[in-house]
């Protein structure tokens, strides 16, 4: 086979057989196809989109460009959200999980677009590993319960090379591209239960909720189609999650939550997911008693005792004061009820401060980041904080600064009705 041919002919809306998807993943996992080539498919295939039975055959041809972790003694359970503003919940998930006696090997990914990576935060704690073998992973959850890392040379390796080039190219919100990706590392950690967190709004890569929808039923499917159990919620994007938008920040804001404090938003989504999680597998037990579980973990420290356990097992500890850069507040140049706000500027704001990457491999600065401090709804007067930078850069905040109050939206007598935190 040509790869030109294979590109060409999705380029004119054909459609691809079960081994012209097979040759261009699994040449591109061995080198073979070149980046230039891979980044032409991948547009093709955001351009004239994928059937349902293509983007099964893609998925699958990801997982067999690499291994399956072996089985180990507990059920397997996991969790994957879309990504967006201030989306933390994976570093609470995971050792909620664990305590529930279930074993989590999350495979997690770096920030795509404007959203942020759950690896990216976790690199801000000092010596954190992700980048485990196979072997490592195995061993970790016999003996801790759960991990969060990167995907190794192993897992789905085409999959981690076209992740990274999807960021710069961007084809990053490709249906297709997004079930291949995300299911693909999913089935090779053999999982049981899978529970699925698919955004909305300005501050994630999907503003449409039909398309939002349509994204989790493909997911779903997908899921199903591999004998994992399932299931999934669409949760508001329209405004950051919890406070804090960053890397070192958000696991600052992470460890509140697993102390028993932290913003109710990052605490009750967090315990919603995981609650339906664990009731796919424990159907005998109604979500509300698992989530009284749940918030107990919480409150009595066992959730941060575990979380402290995953980040020592991979090489990290957990400093007693984080390195942020220096604070500057941002304040509102108009009044009135603040009923928008534009996402993507201040994910793109982040980026400008060099907390996100403009090209792929890009160093970040862990230190830099923003804490919200309007949410919908609040009423400003002209000079009110509506949040605070942590940047060491006088240009780069002023800009970030700029591209903030440009996100905001005014009414002065608005009876706006917010969406609630998920649907």
């Amino acid at each position: 086979m040509i790869p030109a041919n294979i590109i060409a002919k999705k380029r004119d809306g054909g459609k691809l057989s079960t081994d012209e998807i097979r040759f261009m993943v699994q040449g591109y996992a061995r080198g073979e196809i070149p980046d230039y080539q891979m980044s032409a498919f991948a547009m093709t295939i955001f351009l004239r989109k994928m059937a349902r039975d293509e983007v099964f055959d893609l998925t699958e041809a990801m997982v067999e460009s690499g291994e399956r972790l072996n089985r180990g003694t507990a059920p397997r359970v996991d969790k994957h959200s879309t990504g967006g503003l201030g989306d933390k919940t994976s570093l609470i998930i995971a050792p909620l999980l664990a305590l529930e006696g279930y074993h989590v090997p999350m495979i997690s990914g770096r920030g795509l677009g404007i959203t942020g990576g759950t690896l990216d935060k976790l690199e801000a704690i000092p010596g954190f590993r992700t980048n485990l073998t196979n072997q490592e992973i195995e061993a970790q959850l016999q003996t801790t319960g759960c991990v969060i890392t990167g995907s190794t040379e192993t897992i789905a390796p085409a999959d981690r090379k076209l992740y990274a080039l999807r960021d710069v190219t961007a084809t990053v919100p490709s249906l297709a591209l997004i079930v291949s990706s995300i299911m693909s590392k999913k089935i090779a950690e053999n999982l049981d239960s899978l529970v699925l967190d698919v955004k909305v709004g300005s501050g994630s890569f999907q503003s449409d909720m039909a398309q939002a929808e349509l994204l989790l039923r493909e997911l779903v499917f997908v899921g199903v189609q591999f004998g994992i159990k399932t299931t999934g919620i669409i949760s508001n994007m329209d405004q950051p999650l919890g406070q804090m938008i960053g890397n070192a920040v958000e696991v600052i804001e992470s460890i509140d939550v697993l102390k028993g404090g932290g913003p109710r938003s990052v605490r009750e989504l967090s315990i919603e997911l995981t609650a339906r999680a664990i009731a796919q597998i424990q159907t005998t037990e109604s979500r509300e008693s698992i989530k009284n579980r749940l918030v107990e973990h919480l409150a009595n420290g066992t959730a941060f005792e575990k979380f402290e356990q995953m980040v020592a097992a991979q090489g990290g500890k957990i400093p007693e004061v984080f390195r942020v850069e220096k604070k500057r507040v941002v304040s509102s140049d108009r009044e009135g009820v603040l009923t928008e706000i534009d996402g993507s500027q201040i994910g793109y704001s982040v980026i400008e401060m060099n907390g996100g990457r403009r090209i792929a491999g890009q160093s970040i600065n862990h230190g830099v980041g923003i804490k919200w401090l309007a949410p919908l709804g609040t009423v400003l007067c002209v000079g009110d904080p509506i949040a605070e930078l942590y940047c060491d850069s006088e240009i780069e905040a002023e800009r970030a600064a700029g591209m903030i109050v440009s996100a905001c939206q005014f009414d002065t007598k608005s009876t706006k009705e917010f969406p609630p935190l998920w649907y």
